[in-house]
């Protein structure tokens, strides 16, 4: 051991500017004997490791520490500790120990447009003949989070299984196929803590929410419909009641069968992603 003794020197130092967060130093003197101290010994004597919180301010924690060898004499060394305000989910010093960060933004999705307001009340967007408006798209609101994490390995065998799948039930205060997984990704990092090498991978877990939901919602329209079990070619009369092939999808019943001309089509909804439990993969955030 080189460390023979240690002593606290005098004039320990805060800095609080105002609207930032504090930081404070404390400084250590080591008598050595004649070899050179690690990190991991100097620490050890001082009894002072990342993650430390200081002793008359718990809320700031140790996240620096520098040792100068030879001062103030060849037989000596000063070690300066260095406090600062962490988030709570930074103050573990093991990188895999810190919890996921969530984080959330919102944007504009664009959807197709199917329904109108008239005051509170949703309606069908059609027009004075009851067809609806090919390819009329409009905007929606869509809730995007975030979810940050460390991982001792990349999560390829969840990524591939929850990519592009939906929710199979309530998540986040949404119902079922409201939230969608969009991706996940992750990058290597190394940290070094108290003198142990940390190889981790830091994972990106990204997904989106919409209100109308993830299924697609498609006017129960076609230019066939069914008769008898037998398909059979949409048609419409001219000015001398002949039939004529219709130019445009015509409304049908759940049977296939048409509707009566000018009712409003029905809308299918259309589920194409697997449902997966999301909490059982994701988890929630801490605060619900």
């Amino acid at each position: 051991m080189s460390v023979l003794s240690v002593r606290e020197l005098s004039g320990r130092t805060l800095s609080h500017r105002f609207g930032e967060t504090p930081n404070a130093e404390r400084r250590f003197v080591l008598t050595l004997d004649n070899t050179a101290p690690t990190v991991a010994e100097a620490a050890s004597a001082v009894g002072i490791f990342h993650g430390a919180p200081h002793p008359e301010y718990p809320f700031m924690t140790m996240v620096d520490a520098q040792i100068t060898e030879g001062s103030p004499s060849p037989f000596h060394a000063e070690i300066t500790y260095r406090y600062e305000v962490l988030e709570p989910d930074e103050r573990d010093p093991n990188p895999l120990a810190r919890p996921d960060i969530w984080s959330f933004s919102t944007s504009g999705a664009a959807i197709p447009a199917l329904f109108y307001y008239d005051g509170d009340t949703a309606k069908p967007l059609v027009n004075s003949a009851n067809d609806y408006f090919e390819g009329l798209m409009t905007d929606e609101a869509e809730c995007r989070a975030t979810i940050a994490g460390n991982r001792p390995v990349f999560p390829l065998a969840t990524a591939v299984a929850v990519t592009n799948t939906v929710n199979s039930d309530a998540y986040l205060g949404a119902s079922a196929h409201q939230w969608k997984c969009i991706g996940i990704s992750g990058q290597q990092q190394t940290e070094v803590v108290n003198d142990v090498e940390v190889n981790y991978w830091s994972v990106n877990i990204e997904l989106a929410y919409r209100q109308s939901g993830w299924k697609l919602q498609l006017p129960d329209v076609g230019y066939n419909y069914l008769d008898g079990g037998q398909k059979k070619r949409a048609y419409v009369l001219d000015e001398d009641g002949e039939r004529v092939a219709c130019a445009n999808p015509v409304a049908l019943n759940n049977d296939g069968s048409l509707k009566a001309a000018g009712v409003i089509p029905d809308i299918l909804e259309r589920r194409v992603n697997r449902e997966v439990a999301f909490e059982g993969f994701f988890g929630t955030p801490s605060w619900l």
